[in-house]
Parts: structure tokens; C-alpha cells; sequence
């Protein structure tokens, strides 16, 4: 495997502390596909640049009520096989989960690729 840990040109790596802006707060539909609701919070990090030219997409994992915003540790990578871009999971300091579970809270979007997830 690459080590893809960092994203870009960006000096972030998991185990630091990022911010992230919530544009589809836990419970809200996806804006193209109305049907797909999201159980986690997603958003992105604002001044990071993905592979897709877009600002760094980010799942927020265990806060379970909507947010605007949120500061937590970037604790894995999703990283998507057949796409041009990855995924950061964050999480608040302290909480901690498997691989398995992280999986699990992001399938309802990640089933539509092959992913892997890295963790340190």
C-alpha cells in the first residue's frame, strides 16, 4: 500500500486535530440523491485541497447531533479504489473505533465503492 496519509500537499496526518465544516448535518438528505439520508455528520475541511479539486471531504463520527462545525482528530483514511478521492473519518478525542465499525458507519455511502481504510 502507498502511504497516502496525508492528503495532497497537506502537512495533516491522522492523529492531528482538524476542523471540520458540516454541510450535511447528521439526519439530512443527500442534495442530489433524496433518498440517502446521512446517520453521521459530513462535511469538509476548509484550505485543504483533494485529488478531486475540492476542499477535503470529512465523516464525523460520534457526536450524534447535527453540528455546524467541529474540531476532533482525524483518526483514519478511507481511501477509495476506484475514485479520485479519499475520505477522512474524525472523531472526538478520546473515542476510538475498529476499522469494522468505521465501515459500518459509512456504508450507507461507501457501499458504492471499493475501499480501504487506514489507521495508524
Amino acid at each position: 500500500m502507498n502511504d497516502k496519509s496525508t492528503v495532497a500537499n497537506s502537512p495533516v496526518r491522522i492523529g492531528h486535530h482538524v476542523t471540520v465544516t458540516i454541510d450535511r448535518p447528521l439526519g439530512s438528505s443527500h442534495p442530489k440523491y433524496p433518498d440517502m439520508q446521512y446517520p453521521v455528520n459530513y462535511g469538509y475541511v476548509k484550505g485543504i485541497m483533494a485529488a478531486d479539486g475540492e476542499e477535503q471531504d470529512a465523516y464525523l463520527l460520534g457526536v450524534d447531533e447535527p453540528v455546524k462545525e467541529y474540531t476532533g482528530i482525524l483518526i483514519a483514511i478511507i481511501h477509495r479504489l476506484d475514485d479520485v478521492e479519499d475520505k477522512w473519518v474524525v472523531a472526538p478525542k478520546g473515542r476510538s473505533y475498529t476499522k469494522e465499525e468505521i465501515a459500518e458507519q459509512v456504508e450507507f455511502q461507501e457501499k458504492y465503492f471499493h475501499i480501504e481504510i487506514q489507521m495508524e
